[in-house]
């Protein structure tokens, strides 16, 4: 991108299930240091579409626990469920293209079916044996209460199977997403779009030119290039993923690795120094400290350099926890 740093945009996009941990504010911090070292604007985004899962009085424990750490943000904030008429016209305009299908295959058939699910993921693939035979052909979006699949280019169509591109930790990236996940749903039968057609459609009318995130979320990226193509819209953004903070078995944080919500070490009384050191060392900005060193949000910006990002996981150690709650 040729544009002035002070056109870039990037973006906050909790998911209110929950609170904080420490995985998520590793994220955030990250995003947040480097926008505002380079001078790009950031906005918040409330990504509230993911049906009961959703708590309605995290979004605004998220909203405290970001400033409690130091963050800040340009612009109002944008909540995904308060207006659902953006994402029901690009489903229009896919439908139209003849992009996508209303699809009422159930999770039973698809594991008959023999897809395993991803490594890490709970979504089976896809077999495009399992498409209908009028796939392609326009249509109208008129069944808001069914899934809908997009119909992801496969090597014998005009568009090539695999997408390309580079990613700022991950490096080049070419993934294809017909065969690692195959026809993948955009719009839910709850009425309401899937997360990969929601955050594309939300990035760009927020005109977001980078986006900093897990590695959970790479295969994400090809699928939602996909979508960016097949609506017409651009520029397409930078891509940042950042290796996740797992637990001592490899895997990503969650409830059986114990309580590392940001929240919980607040109110314990560790100071907000400690985690931001402590994102500050899983990310390579304090070499050759055996240990982390607490440091303000201030001095993180001044830190933050994605080339030293390491390219394995954090690891939340049990030492970690102890020198957290010094």
């Amino acid at each position: 991108m040729s544009k002035p740093a002070e056109h870039y945009t990037t973006r906050l996009a909790p998911s209110p299930t929950g609170a904080l941990h420490l995985g998520n504010a590793r994220s955030f911090l990250v995003t947040w240091a480097l926008a505002r070292k380079l001078g790009w604007r950031i906005v918040l985004r409330i990504e509230d579409l993911d049906g009961p899962r959703i708590k309605p009085e995290s979004a605004a424990d998220i909203a405290r626990t970001l400033a409690w750490l130091g963050m800040d943000w340009d612009g109002p904030t944008l909540t995904q469920s308060d207006d659902l008429a953006p994402y029901a016209a690009a489903m229009g305009h896919l439908a139209k293209q003849g992009f996508c299908y209303p699809s009422e295959v159930s999770r039973s058939e698809l594991a008959a079916a023999a897809s395993a699910p991803q490594a890490g993921s709970h979504e089976a693939i896809f077999p495009l044996s399992m498409r209908p035979a009028d796939v392609g052909l326009p249509r109208v979006f008129d069944q808001p209460q069914i899934n809908w699949r997009f119909a992801t280019p496969t090597t014998s169509s005009d568009a090539p199977s695999r997408v390309a591109f580079t990613d700022l930790v991950a490096g080049p990236q070419a993934i294809d997403t017909a065969s690692t996940i195959g026809d993948f749903i955009i719009w839910t039968k709850r009425g309401t779009p899937a997360y990969q057609l929601a955050v594309v459609v939300d990035d760009h009318r927020q005109g977001i030119t980078h986006i900093v995130r897990g590695d959970d979320l790479l295969n994400s990226a090809a699928r939602q290039l996909l979508l960016y193509r097949a609506l017409g819209l651009g520029p397409e953004p930078v891509y940042a993923h950042l290796p996740l903070v797992v637990g001592l078995d490899g895997a990503r944080l969650a409830k059986r690795h114990g309580d590392s919500r940001v929240e919980t070490y607040r109110a314990g009384g560790v100071a907000a120094e400690r985690i931001i050191g402590l994102c500050a060392w899983w990310s390579g900005l304090q070499p050759g400290c055996a240990l982390p060193q607490p440091i303000s949000a201030a001095e993180l910006v001044r830190l933050i350099d994605l080339s030293v990002m390491p390219k394995h996981p954090a690891v939340l150690t049990s030492e970690l926890e102890q020198w957290l709650s010094l």
